[in-house]
């Protein structure tokens, strides 16, 4: 009877995502979210069937980074896996991976699982799955109405580990919030981080002020931003671990370059410092599966950053659009910003639908008032006039362009003096964005090429 219910779960999901795609939809949950209603044991029966391990990414940003990184290195190296590659880290969309790479009649050919998991949806997720690698890239406030506070999260984060007692932790050393479970759980863990001071232009809000075990204040060595640094605790022995697998070297511009446990120089044509992190996380994995990569800086030439992060539209003049959702994601795509050289317009795009989080009295903990050297300002979204506001009290900018959707903003930008366009946006506005854009480029190419003709 399970089979029967599996294979018809596994038909109903993969019409679901042929007709969704027909819509113009990525279809990424609502089909797996359906097909567990036919086969609520679908994921436990498809896990089981992965030849090798299962690898999950977990934490507040640099999740579908890193999880697609670990996904390019395993498919560099010639194995077939399954990944909810577009970001779906709900349970719903762990099914919707696992019953669209599913055979018709229940066979799963995948040798590893790479996974990105909702920090609330672990606990979830860990009853059908048994991980064989977690990934925990970073923990920041994020979404209060949904997640409350820090403290909350890593509560949340330390119940779904205890459900995967034999899971091998990868943890960023830098973090004090993730480096937490290095004391705190019995698993075995390994850590990455950046071993060495690295000057990032903005001064920020730091969530782990105080040690989660004496609760002492912590005392930094150096920061690079947010909590993440080298940090002690001088009441008790928790501090920052020494690195399994380091980064030194670093340079950020005019892309990501740095030494890899100081005997590999790797570098990759994306930007931000925070990337590095996402990278060292899918190093470390790959380093633990023996994937034996000869070369790291080709091996992610192949890697192609999922919708918005940092993603480079060619028009007149570039325009960069950007995922941002809480204030440490926000920062540093300001930080990445402020790198650059260029003369620069940005559009800050917000909207308040839950996915994104309804709450937006975050946006008081982005600095924005180091937005002091761009051209042109734009404000969208639902909550332009907050974001307007928000700007105003900045004394950045008090009169901004407005328009509920950023694209045309973007647009307007490309006709002045600017040389680069940043749009900033979080999540629900994303994709619309993208997709306008693509068809502005598509068009702006037609027009290139008409020109070449005449």
């Amino acid at each position: 009877m399970k089979q029967l219910q599996l294979i018809a779960s596994i038909l109903v999901c993969k019409f679901l995502i042929f007709v969704g795609k027909l819509m113009g939809k990525r279809s990424s949950s609502a089909p797996g979210r359906l097909a567990l209603k036919i086969c609520p044991q679908a994921v436990r029966m498809l896990s089981q069937k992965v030849k090798y391990e299962t690898i999950c990414v977990l934490g507040t940003n640099g999740k579908t980074t890193t999880n697609n990184m670990i996904n390019t290195l395993l498919l560099k190296s010639g194995y077939s896996t399954v990944c909810n590659c577009v970001g779906a880290n709900m349970f719903d969309g762990v099914a919707t991976a696992y019953l669209s790479k599913a055979s018709l009649f229940g066979a799963l050919k995948a040798d590893y699982a790479v996974l990105e998991i909702d920090e609330a949806t672990a606990k979830i997720v860990f009853d059908h799955l048994s991980p064989d690698i977690i990934v925990v890239t970073n923990l920041f406030r994020d979404q209060m109405d949904r997640y409350g506070e820090i403290d909350q999260t890593l509560k949340q984060l330390e119940i779904a580990i205890e459900k995967a007692p034999e899971a091998l932790l990868c943890l960023n050393a830098d973090d004090p919030m993730s480096s937490y479970f290095t004391k705190a759980v019995s698993n075995r863990c390994v850590t990455f981080g950046v071993s060495q001071r690295v000057d990032q232009p903005l001064t920020e809000e730091k969530e782990g002020r105080n040690c989660l075990f004496c609760n002492a204040p912590l005392s930094y060595e150096y920061y690079h931003y947010n909590q993440l640094g080298n940090y002690a605790c001088p009441n008790c022995d928790f501090k920052r671990p020494t690195p399994d697998f380091s980064a030194t070297d670093v340079v950020c511009e005019p892309a990501i370059q740095f030494t890899f446990n100081q005997t590999e120089t790797v570098s990759a044509e994306i930007f931000g410092f925070y990337n590095i992190y996402n990278m060292l996380a899918a190093m470390a994995v790959a380093e633990l599966l023996e994937l034996r990569i000869a070369n790291y800086t080709e091996a992610f030439q192949s890697y192609r950053p999922q919708t918005a992060r940092m993603e480079v539209f060619p028009l007149s003049k570039p325009v960069v659009l950007n995922l941002a959702k809480n204030p440490a994601g926000f920062n540093q795509a300001i930080a990445t910003l402020l790198n650059d050289p260029r003369k620069k317009a940005v559009v800050i795009g917000i909207n308040d639908m839950p996915s994104d989080g309804c709450d937006i009295s975050w946006l008081y903990d982005v600095n924005f008032e180091e937005l002091t050297n761009c051209t042109a300002y734009g404000v969208s979204g639902k909550r332009l006039y907050d974001m307007a506001l928000r700007l105003y009290y900045t004394e950045v900018c008090d009169s901004p362009a407005m328009n509920p959707d950023p694209v045309p903003l973007a647009m307007d930008f490309l006709k002045t003096d600017c040389e680069v366009v940043y749009v900033l946006v979080n999540y629900t506005l994303i994709f619309d964005a993208k997709d306008a854009l693509e068809k502005e480029v598509k068009l702006y190419q037609k027009q290139q090429k008409k020109g070449e003709q005449k």
